[in-house]
């Protein structure tokens, strides 16, 4: 794995309900077991700086690192899917953004790389859709990766399926814009990797952590988030009545919400026990990390008895 992808988990679901913030040094520490060496870890944390996902503040001697406003933001947008207990219900409108302009080859893909950040599928050349996108979140996901100077040539559409007799319908849309064949298979093989390991745990009560000791619950949530956030960034979250009947898509979510449950207790007592700012404080955990996957205890207790 990329250290750097790793490191931005770890502010996002770790860090961000404790303020985002966190000493270089104890950082080192919490990655160690994983596998990242203290140069490794370094060398990720000054390149996330310089691409303006982190910011540093000295504190003596030592430093803290911690999401910027642009790095908050990211995450926060990503959270949104990452904690959310079920798929977005469709309101039956394209959301279209289609190219009026000649953007050159640069802004072109970064319009592309942009746009599909943002979940949308590509239509040929120049038109992009997705079912139920915020029109006021993409534009400013575009602002901040810098594409304002060619906001003037993108066309915002909203459109409904006429359903006239012998056209296409809405899952032909689908299958063209978005590559749902691999996306399966990336879900089935999330499932394949952490779904034995509820199932192992299933039915044990007493150690919602099936018994894996605080670091040990810290570091499979922390590869947990990781790879879904992953297959998130690759998948657009489509309402269900877009996909086909079989799509494992909400077995991952539920999957993944279920062991996230049983590993929070346990990974938090280890952030408890060794998350330090530079000043050496341990820094406030929210009511909002509660919150995550509100309402799942019904998918959790459904997974694990399976």
């Amino acid at each position: 794995m990329r250290a750097g992808s790793l490191i931005i988990t770890c502010f996002g679901d770790l860090l961000l309900p404790r303020g985002g913030r966190i000493w270089l040094g104890s950082l080192i520490a919490l990655l160690q077991p994983l596998g990242l060496s203290e140069r490794l870890v370094r060398t990720a944390v000054f390149r996330l700086v310089k691409g303006g996902w982190l910011a540093t503040e000295a504190s003596g001697r030592r430093s803290d690192y911690f999401l910027t406003p642009t790095g908050r933001q990211r995450f926060e947008e990503a959270a949104e899917q990452i904690y959310a207990t079920a798929a977005p219900v469709w309101d039956g409108h394209w959301r279209w953004v289609h190219v009026v302009g000649d953007l050159g080859s640069g802004p072109r893909e970064a319009l592309r790389r942009a746009l599909y950040w943002q979940g949308f599928g590509e239509l040929g050349s120049g038109n992009f859709v997705h079912p139920d996108a915020d029109w006021q979140k993409v534009w400013l996901a575009l602002r901040s990766d810098g594409l304002d100077p060619w906001l003037s040539a993108l066309l915002p559409l909203q459109a409904t399926h006429a359903h006239l007799p012998g056209t296409a319908d809405d899952a032909a849309l689908v299958r063209c814009a978005w590559p749902l064949e691999g996306l399966a298979v990336a879900h089935q093989g999330f499932a394949q990797c952490y779904g034995p390991i509820l199932a192992e745990w299933q039915g044990d009560q007493g150690a919602p952590a099936g018994g894996c000791t605080d670091a040990e619950a810290l570091q499979l949530r922390l590869l947990l988030i990781h790879d879904y956030r992953r297959l998130l960034l690759r998948d657009p979250q489509l309402p269900a009545t877009l996909l086909p009947r079989d799509w494992p898509g909400q077995q991952t979510r539920v999957l993944c919400q279920a062991l996230y449950q049983r590993l929070l207790d346990a990974s938090e007592r280890h952030l408890e026990a060794h998350l330090r700012l530079a000043d050496g404080s341990l820094p406030a955990v929210s009511p909002l990390l509660r919150q995550r996957f509100a309402g799942s205890g019904a998918a959790a207790a459904q997974a694990t008895s399976r």
